[in-house]
């Protein structure tokens, strides 16, 4: 009998099943047989993990295939791209994958001098030739930017340090079933330990809470209100008092004086409140 080896790193990759897709699977496998090979490499199971546990489960016959990888590296990617072609993710999961697939592009060296396979001249003896790097060669293959690219790398090693504490954090992270932005994902991957210990602790016991932009200070949104509402009541009495002062003239005048001479007279003082409200 072949003996299958798990490792757990190849394992971390694969998004978790939730209950009622694992139920399903089970049915049919129970109902139907495995039929579809189970992928090893040098006996390490990269494809079929839930399929090899529901038949080792209940006894149910499976075949194997096997591939050959030069490095684990090429593993990694090849279980990433394999993940990709095959099922809806979720963005979280969209740009982990990413990041995981260029952190793992950059530790693979195809030469003595250093240079990973990307930033090699691709006619050596052509000058012109052009070189890329593993963020743009990755970016021309995901459609993002290389920058984009770069800051999923910083947020997969946020998640798997997350992992390393507690891998249920990490799945309801990839799941997204927990309230945590990008941004904040970014910046724990520059943290402390201990600040992700807490993070990953405070994920799966569900007290996570996305941080709240501060809400502007009381009383600095009020001042502006307070002052502009004492400058109407004084404009208010002011207008209140010149009104009164002018009941009794008005009247001597409206005797002795017609309308178009009042008007005349009253047009400046018009004219100059007309201008105050202006400037106001």
């Amino acid at each position: 009998m072949q003996t299958i080896i798990i490792d757990e790193e190849f394992k971390s990759l694969l998004p978790a099943l939730d209950r009622e897709t694992y139920a399903s699977l089970e049915a049919n496998l129970i109902e139907n047989g495995c039929r579809d090979a189970l992928v090893l490499w040098n006996d390490i199971l990269i494809d079929g993990h839930n399929r090899y546990k529901i038949c080792t489960e209940h006894g149910i016959p499976f075949n194997t295939t096997s591939k050959d990888f030069a490095s684990r590296e090429e593993v990694l990617i090849w279980i990433i791209s394999t993940q990709m072609s095959r099922r809806n993710l979720t963005r979280t999961l969209l740009r982990y994958y990413r990041g995981k697939h260029y952190r793992m592009d950059k530790k693979m060296v195809a030469n003595p001098g250093g240079k990973n396979q990307y930033t090699e001249d691709e006619g050596q003896n052509d000058p012109e030739a052009k070189k890329q790097t593993t963020a743009e060669l990755l970016s021309d293959k995901y459609r993002v930017s290389p920058k984009t690219i770069k800051r999923d790398a910083n947020l997969a090693d946020a998640i798997d340090a997350i992992g390393e504490t507690s891998l249920e954090a990490k799945r309801m992270i990839l799941s997204e079933e927990v309230n945590i932005t990008k941004k904040a994902l970014e910046e724990l991957s520059f943290k402390p330990k201990e600040d992700i210990e807490e993070a990953a602790n405070k994920i799966e016991s569900g007290a996570y809470e996305k941080e709240k932009p501060a809400a502007p200070a009381p009383a600095d949104s009020a001042k502006p209100k307070e002052n502009a509402l004492k400058l109407i009541r004084s404009l208010d009495k002011a207008v209140r008092s010149m009104s009164d002062g002018l009941d009794s003239e008005l009247a001597e005048i409206t005797e002795k004086s017609s309308r178009a001479e009042l008007r005349a007279a009253l047009k400046p003082c018009l004219d100059m409140l007309d201008n105050l409200y202006k400037r106001i």
